[in-house]
């Protein structure tokens, strides 16, 4: 089984930095597309970013060129650097792996003061 910890979360002023970090236990992380979701309560579960097993990355709108995913197989850790935080960035955000079958962290609370 496949267990995923996400960790980084926290509160920051406006315009501030954090870096997501995600540990994934069990086999195949390397041959994994991973990826970061966010939800805020009363919202539905939406993609941030995705990075596949050879590096290529995706973004959503919302956050190009303030976040930056990537990923150290060595360490079967995936990252989510995030950038001049807005307060619509708040959420809870969620790590994904995605290999055959797909996997979910428990999510670590992102909460950004305006």
């Amino acid at each position: 089984q496949v267990q995923l910890v996400e960790s980084g979360g926290g509160l920051v002023q406006a315009g501030g930095s954090l870096r997501l970090s995600c540990v994934a236990s069990g086999p195949n992380f390397s041959a994994a597309s991973m990826a970061w979701y966010r939800q805020a309560p009363g919202k539905q579960r939406d993609l941030v970013a995705r990075i596949t097993r050879d590096g290529t990355t995706d973004y959503a709108d919302p956050v190009k060129g303030r976040f930056t995913i990537s990923r150290d197989n060595a360490k079967n850790t995936v990252y989510l650097q995030m950038n001049r935080l807005e307060p619509e960035d708040t959420a809870v955000y969620y790590c994904r792996l995605a290999f055959f079958l797909v996997s979910w962290g428990k999510g670590t609370q992102v909460t950004v003061s305006s």
